[in-house]
């Protein structure tokens, strides 16, 4: 019935199409189906959306299983295979979040035992350091660090390589055996044999493309070849002429404004990153001018910008959203399932650099174009870039992690999905109250089920859900490297999802029109790129971000007794404080004047060397194994996915042992009646029997293959087969 409304051209006007345009212009105000009765109607009558709401759609029901049958059968295939995935990936975050869990106790329990944070803390072997800014800032003790180092050691230590490769095994897993759970539901849910049905379906033009099609033969040719046109797509649904569609000249203006819009959007977000990059080069020159706030300059900075990027994401998110929309819908895709398409990956391009490039950078730009004492970079005049924390920029990225993660689980997936719908429902009651309207005071007490159902939301499909969560999974995937605890809140987050999700479809949404779908498309794709790409990524936090390599190194190559003693020492280079640049020395320094040489984090050459402040061979060696390790790493992880991969079969041996057995009974029957044709064939029919036997030497003989068949039977033969 959705599919004859949409396709209905209008009899007055040519070029408009379906219910989509009456409701766009105001003639129909809204078109749905209708929910079975009230979920929470008072007595003992049942229907199936009050034993979804009963059993499924409320938080009191957390802990049970989602009756996954009967939102198929309410809901529809797609949204069906929705919470079957987003149960099964709530399920699997279960281990990864124990396992987290046990990599952040390691941390916990060892960090008294982690020697280069002793070394840091320890007051009696004061490393004086280079001033962080210029002129304001003075020199500093390296222990007053102490606090950073030890908290570092929380998601800086070899526990983080172990989870990281588990991590991409646990991708791996989850992504084949969704391919299994799939494969369940789609034999028990009859959905194995609708890829020719569904092929067919897919060729039908969106009632938007045909309209366009319209326009553009009535700027060709006149009125008549249009409804000629019309009368074409509306009995065959599709267009007979391949010259009556859209040519790659027609679509040229949007692929045009596609990717200049793209383009500037990814440009926009990128100037925001720097924007808050500047804020916080500004803020800690500014705040170091102050005696009173120096000391918490970088807890300040870092907790301030976080905010601001989490803010702004926010706001981007729901730009994005619709600025991608608007830009399918310029390219005019000719299938609902190209338009589906085209629109989840522009939108996911979009929100995944927004939410993700802040975290980028932390991880591995900030502190990489800093320079050295004496040759600073700098952004504007007088302003520096900014450097790493002393215990790295891994606990940092971790900060800006768990910020952004939980801000917007908590903002954006449940106050905004609670909220939002809640107001609209209210605004729209209101402006139905203040309308004057017809006042029937028995329609009032007892409102028919459209009535009921027009005050709900109306449904907008199901990117939204699947971008959060896919948004989700990168959280958990991609940087896991520097916050092992991502898994455990992530399952918080979906043990509350399922089910407001749930009482959102029940309760807050008209019913959505049910598709049958064999599989979730191309969100499949997009979940196995990201958990490709979280092997890299992670690879490059664990080589570049963290301190396990420069560990490793020294302990085996630069270390007297084989132990990180004097770690902490090797890191540091030297610096000659006279050689600093004119104006940028401390002033009204609290040091005694005798400071000759200062200490920065870098693997430089000494101001006594042959080559003053020159890259040394640690700082090669350490590269050199930096580069090894991402190699040896992606190469093993890889390795053992496809492993994976290669050993749990994408179907379920019973499925396919079930699958088998049809096939071969259904061969058997066939057999049996090709059997039973013989046997009919092979009868004797002697010619000596008289007129009795007439009837059963016709049918023998029309029974007979053509080989065997007498000259006179071919007649009748030809006439039982026209029959049949």
């Amino acid at each position: 019935v959705h599919e004859i409304l949409k396709r209905t051209a209008c009899s007055r006007a040519n070029n408009t199409m379906g219910i989509n345009f009456l409701i766009a212009n105001n003639i129909y105000e809204a078109a749905y189906p209708l929910h079975d009765g009230e979920y929470d109607s008072p007595g003992d009558d049942m229907n199936d959306r009050k034993l979804l709401y009963q059993e499924w759609a409320r938080y009191g029901v957390f802990y049970k299983f989602q009756p996954i049958d009967l939102i198929r059968k309410y809901f529809g295939e797609k949204i069906g295979l929705y919470f079957a995935w987003l149960g099964l990936y709530t399920s699997f975050l279960i281990p990864s979040s124990i396992i987290g869990v046990i990599v952040f106790l390691y941390g916990c329990a060892t960090i008294e035992e982690d020697i280069p944070s002793k070394e840091m803390c320890d007051q009696q072997n004061a490393f004086t350091m280079c001033p962080l800014c210029d002129k304001s800032c003075d020199y500093w003790n390296l222990s007053s660090a102490c606090g950073t180092a030890r908290a570092s050691h929380l998601f800086d230590n070899p526990a983080t390589v172990f989870f990281s490769i588990f991590m991409a095994l646990w991708a791996t897993m989850f992504l084949e055996n969704w391919k299994r759970l799939q494969m369940r539901l789609g034999y028990f849910w009859d959905l194995t044999g609708i890829e020719e049905e569904e092929e067919r379906a897919q060729e039908h033009s969106r009632p938007e493309y045909e309209t366009k099609v319209r326009e553009k033969l009535l700027k060709k040719s006149d009125q008549t070849v249009v409804q000629k046109l019309g009368t074409n797509v509306s009995e065959s649904g599709e267009e007979d002429d391949d010259e009556d569609k859209l040519t790659w000249k027609d679509r040229f203006p949007g692929y045009l404004i596609n990717i200049v819009s793209i383009l500037f959007m990814i440009a926009l977000t990128f100037s925001i990153v720097f924007a808050v990059i500047v804020y916080r080069i500004t803020t800690a020159a500014a705040l170091s001018l102050n005696k009173d706030t120096r000391s918490n300059v970088r807890v300040t900075v870092t907790a301030t910008a976080v905010i601001i990027n989490l803010v702004v994401i926010l706001i981007l998110d729901e730009i994005y959203g619709a600025v991608a929309k608007w830009l399918t819908k310029i390219e005019v895709p000719k299938t609902e399932q190209t338009f589906e398409e085209r629109l989840i990956l522009k939108a996911f391009l979009l929100k995944f650099v927004n939410a993700y490039s802040p975290i980028f950078y932390v991880a591995f730009f900030k502190g990489r174009f800093v320079g050295r004492p004496g040759s600073y970079v700098y952004v504007f005049n007088g302003y520096r870039m900014e450097e790493c924390a002393p215990g790295g920029c891994l606990m940092e990225l971790c900060i800006q992690l768990s910020i952004i993660m939980l801000g917007k689980q908590l903002i954006q997936n449940n106050i905004f999905e609670i909220g939002v719908p809640k107001l609209k429902k209210l605004f729209r009651k209101l402006k139905d109250e203040t309308e004057p309207g017809e006042t029937d005071s028995a329609h009032s007490r007892h409102p028919e089920q459209w009535d009921l159902d027009y005050s709900l939301e109306p449904y907008t499909g199901l990117t939204p859900e699947y971008m959060e969560m896919i948004i989700q999974f990168g959280f958990v995937t991609l940087f896991v490297a520097s916050f092992p605890l991502a898994p455990v809140f992530a399952l918080l987050n979906n043990v509350i999802e399922v089910r407001l999700d749930a009482k959102k479809f029940v309760t807050e949404l008209r019913r959505p029109d049910a598709v049958r779908t064999k599989d979730i498309g191309i969100w499949f794709d997009i979940l196995s790129g990201i958990g490709k790409f979280s092997v890299i990524s992670n690879a490059f936090v664990i080589a570049i971000t963290s301190d396990f390599i420069p560990r490793l190194v020294y302990q085996y190559s630069y270390s007297h007794n084989g132990t990180l003693h004097g770690f902490v020492n090797h890191t540091l280079s030297f610096f000659n404080v006279s050689q600093l640049k004119e104006g940028t020395q401390p002033e009204n320094s609290q040091f005694d004047q005798d400071v000759q040489f200062c200490r920065f984090k870098d693997y430089r050459e000494p101001p006594w060397a042959p080559n003053p402040y020159e890259y040394s061979k640690q700082y090669w060696s350490v590269l050199s194994a930096r580069l090894a390790f991402v190699i040896i790493f992606q190469n093993l992880v890889m390795f053992l996915s496809v492993l994976v991969d290669w050993m749990i079969p994408d179907i379920p041996t019973d499925i396919s042992d079930q699958i088998k057995k049809e096939k071969s009974l259904l061969v058997d029957f066939f057999l049996k009646e090709e059997h039973e044709k013989l046997k009919m064939m092979d009868e004797p029919s002697p010619s000596s029997q008289g007129g009795g036997h007439q009837s059963r030497r016709s049918r023998a003989a029309s029974s007979a293959p053509s080989s065997q068949r007498q000259p006179g039977s071919i007649a009748s033969s030809g006439s039982q087969h026209t029959n049949v």
